[in-house]
């Protein structure tokens, strides 16, 4: 597929980017699929979770949703920051609570994706569940996960996990292929949705996906996920991964100083899953 048209306006750090092909011979993917990912900024990779290993998942990420969805509707209008009681709730970070999500982080199936992708060393840089309710079918509009925080390097890779099948129905992810090239786009808040890059995209393409499968794109790919307008909780997991020595940058975009750099080593959530291309089976 050849690379949509650029849609949208660079963001004021984005001054020199140049979007970069991981070099290393792939271990799990394909040939075609890592030309696909430089192409395209995204790729479908199935069955990157067992069932077992979904159940167990499932159930601890069930049990921190329950949590956060109950701190939401404790709030003034049953929100907080981007979570709605019956919209949407995002719960961050599971690896501080959660063994199966540490464990998850760090399988093959995973760590091989982050290797293909990004190189060899490599640092888990977020992780967060994204449940999308049915009581208020709402679409997430069309951002860049880089858009949200700006860091350097700007590509790192997003694995978004699906936790029971994401349909066009109840909410799957829909990417914009070949803007991931341009860099950070600038970002607009949208009330109360969340911050939005562009409207629409003239080449949109939905990824519906099974459980246990995930849709991988750069952190500079354009993506909506559709409202749920079905019966039932749309579930999520989203593991974020990023080279080693990535840093956040914080500042006012549009005041011309330079921004403050804060590098992105936490060790209890922003492990190494990755060094010098060998996995790391326990947090470093």
């Amino acid at each position: 597929m050849n690379p949509a048209p650029f849609v949208g306006v660079r963001h004021p750090w984005c001054t020199d980017f140049e979007w970069q092909r991981a070099k290393q011979p792939p271990r799990r993917l394909t040939d075609a699929q890592t030309r696909s990912f430089d192409a395209d900024g995204w790729l479908i990779v199935e069955d990157v979770l067992d069932a077992s290993t979904l159940a167990d998942l499932t159930a601890q990420l069930d049990a921190l949703e329950a949590e956060a969805d109950a701190f939401v509707r404790a709030q003034p209008d049953d929100r907080f920051v981007l979570s709605e009681a019956d919209a949407i709730t995002f719960s961050t970070h599971a690896v501080l609570t959660s063994e199966v999500a540490r464990r998850v982080s760090r399988l093959e199936s995973i760590t091989d994706i982050c290797h293909d992708l990004i190189g060899p060393d490599v640092r888990l840089y977020w992780d967060q569940l994204v449940y999308k309710k049915p009581q208020k079918p709402r679409e997430f509009p069309w951002h860049q996960d880089n858009g949200y925080t700006f860091i350097e390097p700007q590509q790192y890779l997003t694995i978004w996990l699906a936790l029971n099948d994401a349909t066009v129905d109840n909410g799957c992810p829909w990417v914009a292929p070949g803007t991931h090239r341009t860099g950070t786009l600038t970002h607009t808040y949208v009330h109360p949705l969340g911050l939005q890059c562009f409207a629409d995209h003239p080449a949109a393409i939905a990824a519906p996906i099974s459980a246990g499968s995930a849709v991988v794109f750069s952190s500079l790919t354009p993506h909506r996920t559709g409202p749920n307008t079905t019966e039932a909780v749309r579930k999520a997991y989203i593991l974020q991964f990023a080279p080693d020595g990535v840093e956040v940058l914080r500042g006012d975009p549009s005041s011309g100083s330079p921004p403050a750099r804060e590098l992105q080593n936490d060790p209890d959530r922003q492990y190494l899953v990755l060094r010098d291309g060998h996995r790391i089976d326990s947090a470093a």
